[in-house]
């Protein structure tokens, strides 16, 4: 497996991660922009990317805008915000190919960061705010994404079972923002949000292809030529909150069948030094076909149409789920439970563990396949702050015990029981 050799520096503020790999036939470009979770501007900072891709001063519309990537032959740009940990971040993803199989002598990499810089530093503005109708239209949308929210069931109970296990912390709203917040923001409002961005956000630019770095260092210095904050200021943090009552919640739609969360404060996050050994845990929990839930609940006993866990990496929760008929709400309570109190009493094998642990390595190398594997990996590595070698990602994982594993586990604290159930 080759080794990830990153090139990271910082560049008029900006923090630069070069991966020079001629592994792909393209070249994939990301900027986060990443603040603090405040609950007022999550909304307006949800409405930001699409604003400000909605025009800008060279191409003052989505058309135009597109039209130009289609020039770039074909290049992609995808938009996104989303809450890690105590953060939120707005991303931006663009897609090239890599110049080296272009006859062309401009470099299309060149060309494409232009194209980013000019969207997110130049968009239209008007009377001291953003273009009014640009903003409309993206409210609307907005309204239109949470609404749907409504018909993705999953989404819908994981974002309920997050306000209720959080309420009174930032983290309790969804990174898209709330509805009820959005007929109060307007050009202006939306506008002074974007100024704080650019003002107070860590900015991360990572690009994973084949490029002469020097050039690409050069390149980034010269477009990106704004001097940004690099005092990045840490949020909000839960980590002190003790779990008193378990919070039971149900909620009632019109549903074929029941969605059950079960979210625990679990106190591992990646920059904690049990973190390896809590994802390990939840390997053998319930974040694989092999794990604990889905055979004792899903195979065993046929109580459930899934059954599995995932961890939340930058926030130290676990979430066990499971999709099941409505008369099996108590017994599958029960169930995960069960499963929950083995874990924290080592009632699993050694064989058990080794094979939690080859399936995290296995992703491990999975991840090393894709740009956007790599990109994550890239940003695993800025939020712990360990090395990205693969080799010690790997010797990370390999290392850790049984007995690591029921240290991790003993540390789970049930927060919250969610259950979406039927209209009666």
């Amino acid at each position: 497996m080759e080794d990830i050799h990153i090139s990271s520096e910082e560049l008029n503020g900006v923090h630069l991660h070069l991966y020079n790999t001629n592994k792909f036939k393209t070249v994939s470009i990301m900027l986060t922009m990443k603040s603090p979770l405040q609950e007022s501007l999550i909304t307006a900072r949800a409405l930001i990317p699409h604003i400000l891709n909605g025009g800008s001063i060279l191409y003052p519309n989505r058309k135009l805008i597109q039209q130009k990537l289609d020039k770039l032959y074909g290049a992609t740009l995808l938009l996104d915000v989303q809450k890690k940990g105590e953060d939120h971040s707005i991303v931006f993803r663009m897609e090239i190919p890599a110049d080296k199989f272009l006859d062309d002598s401009a470099s299309l990499l060149k060309s494409s960061l232009e194209l980013l810089h000019e969207i997110v530093y130049n968009p239209l503005i008007e009377n001291g705010g953003f273009h009014s109708i640009i903003v409309e239209q993206e409210k609307r949308s907005l309204k239109q994404r949470i609404d749907s929210i409504h018909n993705e069931k999953m989404l819908y109970a994981n974002v309920r079972l997050l306000e209720e296990m959080y309420k009174g912390e930032p983290y309790q709203i969804p990174a898209f923002g709330r509805k009820e917040d959005i007929n109060s923001l307007d050009a202006i409002s939306i506008y002074q949000a974007y100024e704080n961005m650019l003002q107070t956000d860590r900015f991360d630019l990572f690009i994973v292809g084949e490029f002469n770095e020097d050039q690409v260092k050069l390149m980034v210095q010269n477009i990106f030529c704004e001097q940004h904050n690099n005092e990045f200021m840490k949020g909000f943090s839960s980590a002190g909150v003790t779990v008193n009552d378990i919070k039971v919640i149900q909620d009632k739609m019109d549903v074929k069948q029941g969605i059950l969360l079960l979210g625990y404060r679990i106190s591992s996050t990646i920059q904690d030094e049990d973190y390896e050994a809590a994802r390990v845990a939840n390997a053998i929990f319930g974040r694989f076909p092999s794990s604990k839930l889905f055979r004792n609940i899903r195979e065993k006993e046929s109580l459930a149409y899934f059954s599995h866990s995932q961890m939340e990496s930058n926030k130290g929760l676990l979430i066990a789920m499971a999709g099941i008929d409505f008369i099996h709400y108590e017994r599958v309570v029960e169930m995960i439970r069960e499963q929950e109190r083995a874990m924290k009493q080592g009632e699993f094998t050694e064989a058990e563990v080794e094979q939690g642990k080859g399936m995290l390595i296995n992703l491990l190398l999975e991840a090393h396949d894709s740009p956007v594997g790599i990109m994550d990996i890239f940003i695993q590595s800025v939020d712990s702050g360990l090395s990205i070698d693969i080799h010690d990602q790997i010797q990370r994982i390999s290392k850790i015990s049984k007995a690591d594993v029921i240290c991790a586990a003993k540390k789970w604290k049930l927060d919250t029981i969610y259950f979406l159930n039927r209209e009666e």
